[in-house]
């Protein structure tokens, strides 16, 4: 499903070359927000030790699927006699079937004018409907229809006319007008991408942006490091601030420049020019000494994160926004407030992204199992760690036609350099997640334990996040295969304080990624929250424009009273260490 829209990221070089004008920069930009390699919890449970062909296993679902359709005998009769009628018409020439408006792999004149090629795709576009609609004639349970579903769209998406170089207008074209060397070029970027996790195209050149220069260049430092984390302070850049200053919780296993983008891009940079004192948690990127790490580990590291904001800034109340994976430790962080009589020191909770209901919420869900869960988990200790890099050829193969074969056509069909997109190489400079946590977050998946009072513990509390009765902000992404947003709208029915849900235009990382310079940025509201997400939709009202500004506006009157700038970061106990972005965000 494609995103409404998606801001383009600027590239490195200004201006726009030949050979990239004709990649789906959309498709890519919108695709780049579901390959974000946090995602929900459910992801972290397919690994290395699982294989490519594991993920494309239908078990047992492919029988179930063949014994309902059998008894619809009716109704696939009536798809086949409709596919050879629409067959006929192809032959004839007097069929009407043509490509959506946006898809791209369609779009060079030949393949609407060239007899042959237009027979092909719209042959193509027939038969992949058909097998959607038999796929959805079936009525599988959620569990079976995601599996196939997941299959079925690969299968389509490899399919494809455009990806295949004898057929491909844009391969030949590329081929002439080189004189072969996009043949050349395209072959040595396949042998070098297949030679390396991931086993996907290279979706941005490793040189295309430099962080600290380029990226994660807000003004700022590093006032306390932990053996986990560096908390970086942002040097105001209004006269006076929000006496309770943002602390933003990046997602376990990334950087956290997903959050200081380019220039203009940045939500740092946005909240900061807003007046509030924002703080960020950078992760280290473990190693295998660090296997022991888990969700306490990175609780605690929060609290620490929290006790030096308030010391530096003399603040009573912090507010706390997790981002993915950081919104689901957020909120247990939260819960363990509560339960020890701390939550005071928190003054809102906003979560982007995250699902804390794992119900129904998602592909990956789908394809796991007791079994599949164990072996995960025993790969992972064995390593000590999971490698980001096998979680970012996951995340792709849930988007083949923007994330696989887009980018096969540009990079080996016609032997061009992708174009640079500052959300690509941020997912491209990946981190590892400690067996700890790893396991943890099966642990918690398995059950869906923060669904249960008391059945996911934090720091020693039991989680019960009905306790979490400060005022909370939940932004999702309408496209985002992920998180699904009725997934991320069930949090509204867990945490026990007022909640504002949000439902941002594109899918995960883009709906974040969503500056007030996007004109075409949009967001939806509603009154209240009941329990049923498609009654909240029916409810819900579209506001132009991001919806930073609009929890900016949120969160002032959440953030005290106004007070003079400090004139210098950190303090006698903290003082600066570092220049942000800091050291940890370098580590590889």
């Amino acid at each position: 499903m494609a995103a409404e829209t998606s801001p383009q990221a600027p590239a490195k070089k200004t201006g726009t070359s030949p050979e990239s004008a004709e990649f789906d920069v959309t498709g890519a930009a919108d695709a780049a927000g579901e390959l974000d390699a946090v995602g929900a919890l459910e992801f972290f449970m397919l690994d290395e030790a699982l294989g490519s062909l594991r993920r494309f296993q239908p078990d047992t679902s492919l029988v179930r699927y063949a014994v309902n359709l059998t008894r619809r005998p009716g109704m696939m009769a009536r798809r086949a006699s409709k596919l050879a009628a629409d067959l006929a018409s192809i032959a004839t020439g007097s069929s009407a079937i043509a490509p959506q408006r946006r898809d791209r792999r369609f779009s060079d004149p030949a393949w609407s004018k060239n007899p042959l090629l237009k027979r092909t795709v719209q042959t193509y576009l027939a038969v992949g409907q058909t097998a959607e609609e038999l796929l959805a004639d079936a009525e599988l349970d959620w569990r079976d229809n995601e599996r196939l579903k997941f299959i079925l769209t690969n299968l389509i998406a490899a399919s494809a006319p455009s990806n295949y170089p004898l057929i491909s207008p844009g391969a030949r074209k590329a081929f002439i007008d080189t004189g072969g060397m996009s043949a050349v070029r395209g072959i040595r970027a396949l042998v070098s991408d297949m030679s390396s996790a991931p086993h996907v195209p290279t979706m941005v050149e490793p040189d295309a942006f430099e962080v600290g220069k380029d990226l994660a260049c807000t003004p700022g430092a590093v006032v306390a490091r932990t053996e986990v984390f560096e908390l970086i302070q942002y040097k105001p850049t209004t006269e006076t601030v929000h006496q309770y200053p943002l602390l933003m919780i990046p997602p376990m296993i990334n950087k956290y420049y997903i959050t200081d983008l380019a220039p203009g891009r940045s939500m740092l940079e946005f909240f900061v020019a807003q007046g509030y004192q924002v703080f960020v948690a950078s992760w280290r990127n473990p190693e295998k000494r660090h296997r022991h790490w888990d969700l306490d580990t990175y609780g605690l590291a929060a609290t620490e994160a929290l006790s030096a904001i308030q010391e530096i800034t003399k603040a009573p109340k912090v507010n706390l926004m997790g981002l993915c994976a950081g919104g689901i430790l957020s909120s247990m962080v939260c819960a363990h407030l509560s339960a020890t009589g701390q939550l005071d020191q928190v003054n809102s909770l906003s979560l982007g992204v995250a699902v804390l209901d794992q119900s129904n919420a998602g592909t990956t869900v789908a394809l796991m199992d007791p079994s599949t869960a164990a072996v995960s988990t025993l790969a992972s200790r064995t390593r000590g760690y999971m490698d980001g890099r096998t979680l970012a050829e996951v995340f792709a193969w849930l988007r083949p036609d923007d994330l696989i074969w887009n980018y096969w056509v540009n990079n080996y069909l016609q032997g061009k350099t992708p174009p640079p997109f500052d959300i690509l190489y941020w997912n491209a400079d990946t981190t590892r997640m400690p067996a700890g946590l790893h396991r943890n977050f099966i642990e918690i998946a398995m059950a869906n334990a923060l669904t249960k009072p008391g059945a996911a513990s934090m720091l020693g509390s039991p989680v019960d996040l009905s306790k979490v009765d400060v005022d909370s902000y939940v932004v999702a992404g309408i496209d985002d295969h992920i998180v699904p947003w009725p997934s991320a709208y069930r949090s509204t029915q867990l945490l026990g304080g007022n909640v504002r849900f949000v439902l941002s235009t594109s899918g995960h990382v883009a709906a974040m990624v969503n500056p007030p310079s996007n004109p075409k940025a949009t967001y939806r509201l509603a009154p209240g929250n009941p329990p049923d997400h498609r009654d909240w939709l029916a409810q819900s009202e579209t506001v132009q424009g991001s919806w930073w500004p609009d929890y900016t506006t949120w969160l002032e009157s959440r953030s005290g009273d106004m007070q003079d700038a400090p004139s210098e970061l950190g303090s006698a106990k903290h003082p600066p260490l570092d220049p942000a972005p800091g050291s940890y965000i370098l580590q590889k």
